[in-house]
C-alpha cells in the first residue's frame, strides 16, 4: 500500500474520531476515487505513489470547477464547501510551483526538444509535463509552453 494512501487512511480515522465531518467527507471521497481507480481496468492492482496523488490531483480539480461553477449560478455556500474540500486536498499535494520556478523549468525542458514544425508544441507539453511532474496544473504548463514558443 501507497504511503499516501495510509496516510490518507489514517487521516480519515482520526476525522471521524474527532466528529470532523469536512474532513471525514472529503477524504471518504479520495478514498473512494482511489479505490476505483485501483479496480479500473482488466485487473484489480495497487496504486502507485504517484498514481495515488493523480487522482488526489484529478479530485482536487473537480472541486475548483465545482466551486466556480456554484459560484456563478449564485449558489455561494456550495462554492464554498468545494473551495473547503479543494483545501483539504491540498494538504496532500505538493506544493505548486511560483510562476517563475514554472518558467524556468519549461525553459529547461525545452531546451532538449526541437521546437519547430507543427508537432512542436506536443512535444514542447510532453517535455514540459515529465519536468514539472504534477507540481502545476496542465493549464498553467500549457500557457508558458505556448509563451516560450511564440504561439
Amino acid at each position: 500500500m501507497s504511503t499516501l494512501k495510509d496516510r490518507l487512511e489514517t487521516d480519515l480515522h482520526s476525522a471521524m474520531k474527532s466528529r470532523d465531518e469536512l474532513v471525514t467527507s472529503t477524504l471518504r471521497m479520495a478514498l473512494t476515487a482511489v479505490r476505483n481507480a485501483e479496480v479500473a481496468g482488466d485487473q484489480a492492482r495497487e496504486l502507485a505513489e504517484d498514481e495515488v496523488q493523480a487522482v488526489l490531483t484529478r479530485e482536487a480539480k473537480k472541486r475548483r470547477e465545482a466551486a466556480t461553477a456554484f459560484a456563478d449560478a449564485g449558489r455561494p455556500e456550495q462554492a464554498e464547501r468545494e473551495r473547503a474540500e479543494e483545501g483539504v486536498l491540498a494538504g496532500y499535494l505538493p506544493t505548486q510551483l511560483s510562476d517563475e520556478d514554472l518558467a524556468g523549468i519549461v525553459a529547461g525542458a525545452l531546451g532538449g526538444v526541437d521546437t519547430s514544425g507543427r508537432g512542436a508544441m506536443g512535444q514542447a507539453m510532453k517535455a514540459a509535463q515529465a519536468a514539472v511532474a504534477g507540481r502545476a496544473e496542465g493549464g498553467r504548463v500549457a500557457a508558458e509552453v505556448r509563451r516560450q514558443l511564440g504561439l
